[in-house]
C-alpha cells in the first residue's frame, strides 16, 4: 500500500521501518531534515510538509506528541487536509485528548478523509518488535481497511468503539501503568527504609501475585539505579493531565490517579522529567533526605 508517517521519534520512525520492511511504499515527514534521512536511505521518499507526504497515499500514519501537535498536522498549514484526497484514511496514533481526537475527526470528515484514533502501548521496544498493543476508535470498516498495516505494527489490534474511544482506552492504560510504576517506586522506599535489598524483594515478587510487566521492566531500573529514558517522564505527566481533564469534564474523583499526578508533577518540578518514569523513587527519596 502507498502509507504516510508522520513524526520519526521514538515510536515513528521504527513503525516505518517495519512498513517499509513489509514492502508499503511509505512517505515520510518529520520536522528535522536529520530525523528523516535515516529511511530515506532505506527508501522511502523524503517529504517536505506533512501534505507533500499525504498526497497519494492510502493511509497516513500520525505519530507525534500532543493535542496541538495533531491539530498543526492534521488540520494546520501544510497540513494532511491539505494534500489528501478524499478516501485517504487518518490514523493518529498519538496520545491526545478524546474530545480533540473527535473534534479532528469532525473536520477531516467533512472534507471526507475517515479517521481512526489508535494510540498504542508498548514503548519504543514495542515500536521495534512490532508487538504494540493498538487500541482503535472509529468505523469498523475503516478499522478493515487498514487491519493489515496495523498486523505490521503489532501484535494485538482492539476495535474499542466509536471515535475517541481508543484515547479514552489509552487514559485508562497510562493510568494504571504509571500507578503501579509508583507502587513500586514506594516499594523500592520501604525495602530500603528497612535495610532489605530492592533488587532482592523484586525478584521474590516477581514469582508472586505482585508480578507484573511494570515491576519486570521500571522495577529492574530502580533496583539498577538507571534512570537513562526508557519513557521520558513528561510523557506520562502529559497524559496524567488528559485523563484528569476528562475525569474533571464528567466530574469524576480518581483519588489514585491524583496522588499518583502529585508525584509526576514533584518529578517535574526537580527538573527530571527526561527522565524514565522510574525516577518517581527519587522523588520520594528527595522527600525523605535518604537515598539507598
Amino acid at each position: 500500500m502507498d502509507v504516510a508517517v508522520i513524526g520519526l521519534g521514538a515510536m515513528g520512525r521504527p513503525m516505518a521501518e517495519n512498513l517499509l520492511r513489509a514492502g508499503h511504499r511509505v512517505a515520510v515527514f518529520a520536522r528535522r531534515a536529520e530525523a528523516r534521512r535515516p529511511l530515506v536511505e532505506l527508501g522511502a521518499r523524503g517529504c517536505l510538509s506533512p501534505a507533500d507526504a499525504a498526497r497519494g497515499a492510502e493511509v497516513v500514519f500520525c505519530v507525534v506528541t500532543g493535542n496541538v501537535d495533531v491539530e498543526e498536522v492534521a488540520l494546520g498549514p501544510g497540513g494532511i487536509a491539505e494534500g489528501a484526497a478524499p478516501g485517504t484514511v487518518f490514523v493518529d496514533m498519538s496520545t491526545i485528548a478524546p474530545a480533540v481526537a473527535r473534534r479532528i475527526g469532525d473536520r477531516l470528515g467533512e472534507m471526507g478523509i475517515p479517521m481512526l484514533d489508535a494510540p498504542v502501548s508498548g514503548g519504543a521496544v514495542g515500536a521495534r518488535a512490532a508487538t504494540l498493543a493498538i487500541m482503535v476508535g472509529g468505523e469498523a470498516g475503516v478499522l478493515e481497511r487498514v487491519r493489515p498495516l496495523f498486523g505490521v505494527l503489532g501484535r494485538t489490534v482492539v476495535h474499542v468503539g466509536p471515535r475517541g474511544a481508543g484515547q479514552v482506552a489509552k487514559a485508562c492504560n497510562q493510568m494504571i501503568m504509571v500507578a503501579a510504576i509508583e507502587a513500586c517506586a514506594e516499594a523500592a522506599r520501604l525495602a530500603a527504609a528497612s535495610g532489605v535489598e530492592f533488587a532482592r524483594v523484586r525478584e521474590a515478587m516477581l514469582g508472586g501475585s505482585a508480578g507484573s510487566r511494570v515491576l519486570e521492566v521500571f522495577g529492574d531500573r530502580m533496583a539498577r539505579r538507571d534512570f537513562a529514558a526508557g519513557v521520558e517522564a513528561r510523557l506520562h505527566h502529559k497524559d496524567f493531565a488528559i485523563l484528569h481533564g476528562e475525569a474533571s469534564a464528567s466530574g469524576l474523583p480518581l483519588p489514585v490517579a491524583a496522588t499518583v499526578w502529585q508525584q509526576l508533577n514533584a518529578l517535574m518540578a526537580r527538573g527530571w522529567g527526561g527522565d524514565d518514569t522510574s525516577a518517581l523513587v527519587r522523588v520520594l527519596e528527595a522527600g525523605t533526605g535518604h537515598t539507598p
